[in-house]
């Protein structure tokens, strides 16, 4: 695979591997009964995989900076906001990037401590703001008046907490326009390039000893690896005139954010953070040379590839002349892909009735997810072996923004989320992650302690 930034993928050893393992678990979860009749969706997550992921992160960037450099790889919250995944990747060496009190609270829930821990959000509260600056976590003021509410709050707080901004290079946008976060008119960030802002930040600095950090973040999927290298060349080079004017290195870390592409197109991990990191080097060789440490917000690439949804096939029918399969996963999990298909395509993969991969010859099918409207497909005219019913659909590479990101239309429930090992045995072991949700959740969530409360629940 060719990305449009003229980078070819170095392929991956560790796909087949990937899809091994994957395969066992689909089975497993049918033959241990976390799939069947009444049971008609779940999804798994590989954690051997999401290991392996967190090594290599830490190992690309351990190649290209000096020994001893500080780094911190924080996760993207956002990405997956499970507890025993922000725990397990605590447990890999890799922190937290929060941008809410409840991710905040699923972080602290982790384990994850206050100095591995990133505050990023365009609408913090003073209480968010007080809250963190009590904790010790960095904070990345994101404009000229949360700046202000960090002014009032060092009066009166004595805080461990690394402070800095966040500027938007405005730079551009990539292919998914709504995950750009470098355009001229991104909601993101100081916008460094309107007028007078880039001076008003230096001079926030200089005002300023406290600040510490400079924050950026170009983008997700979508953005070419040169793009995202670009917008850290930009902070890069901002960091630098703030040193330059302040007389000495007051901007001692630069947190270049996350954003690296996932290939949905196949099990190979394409880019890779080894060419990421590589190519950073090379394109801002300062940034790497010891001055300054260094903070990432990875999400999506370290999760997507290493969570699988499946879904059984209830129906199996035909519309037009083309086969539909009719399963339990659709908008209520993979909401973007049901809403943009062409942005967020998915593959889909195919296995018999007793979770073995099936096999056949391919035909162009849809597969449907439960919502009642037209456009719940999770895939349209893809190839694979012939769905029936009773058959599975696993839905691949979804262990980043998909399940753990529900979407109660229809008051369709949560699946319930697995993580599976190998049992040391040829066989596969599960650990919940969490419960599937029950009816009786569905009522309490659309206010079910309140049935009248439109009827007589007014004061007379």
């Amino acid at each position: 695979m060719v990305h449009d930034d003229g980078l070819a993928g170095e392929g991956d050893p560790r796909g087949a591997e990937l899809a091994t393992r994957r395969d066992k678990a689909v089975r497993a979860a049918v033959e241990q009964g976390l799939l069947g009749p009444d049971i008609a969706l779940v999804a798994l997550l590989d954690v051997a995989g999401i290991r392996e992921s967190a090594a290599e992160l830490r190992a690309a960037f351990e190649a290209v900076t000096p020994p001893g450099t500080p780094v911190l790889h924080a996760f993207a919250v956002k990405a997956s906001p499970l507890v025993a995944v922000l725990r397990l990747l605590r447990e890999e060496g890799i922190g937290a990037e929060v941008a809410s009190p409840g991710e905040l609270a699923l972080a602290r829930a982790a384990g994850v401590e206050p100095e591995r821990t990133v505050l990023d959000s365009p609408a913090k509260t003073p209480d968010e703001l007080r809250q963190a600056l009590a904790l010790g976590i960095a904070v990345n003021a994101d404009n000229p008046q949360e700046l202000a509410r960090l002014d009032a709050l060092m009066q009166s707080t004595d805080t461990r907490s690394p402070l800095g901004i966040r500027v938007n290079p405005q730079i551009g946008s990539g292919s998914i326009e709504a995950l750009s976060t470098a355009t001229a008119t991104s909601k993101f960030g100081v916008a460094l390039r309107d007028e007078g802002a880039r001076e008003w930040v230096v001079r926030a600095y200089l005002d300023r000893p406290w600040l510490t950090r400079l924050h950026t973040h170009t983008g997700s999927q979508g953005i070419a690896l040169s793009l995202m290298a670009r917008g850290v060349a930009e902070a890069y080079a901002l960091a630098e005139e703030v040193n330059r004017r302040a007389g000495r290195q007051q901007i001692d870390t630069v947190d270049i954010g996350g954003g690296l592409p996932v290939n949905f197109a196949s099990d190979t991990t394409d880019p890779t953070y080894t060419q990421y990191a590589r190519l950073l080097s090379e394109e801002v060789p300062g940034l790497f040379d010891g001055r300054y440490g260094l903070v990432t917000e990875f999400g999506r690439s370290l999760l997507a590839k290493h969570g699988t949804m499946v879904a059984r096939v209830e129906y199996a029918k035909s519309a037009g002349g083309r086969p539909v399969a009719v399963t339990h996963a659709g908008v209520q999990v993979a909401t973007r892909t049901v809403y943009a298909p062409g942005a967020w395509p998915l593959r889909v993969a195919a296995y018999d009735a007793k979770g073995r991969p099936k096999e056949g010859p391919a035909v162009v099918q849809d597969v449907a997810g439960p919502a009642c409207f037209a456009g719940d497909l999770l895939a349209r005219g893809q190839s694979l072996p012939l769905l029936e019913q009773g058959d599975h659909a696993a839905v691949l590479d979804t262990g980043a923004y998909y399940f753990a990101h529900h979407y109660a239309y229809n008051s369709l429930p949560r699946p319930g989320v697995y993580g599976f090992v190998p049992d040391g045995a040829g066989g596969v072991s599960f650990a919940v992650v969490r419960r599937a949700q029950t009816v009786e959740e569905i009522v309490a969530e659309s206010g079910g302690e309140h049935p009248d409360a439109l009827t007589s629940g007014f004061p007379s």
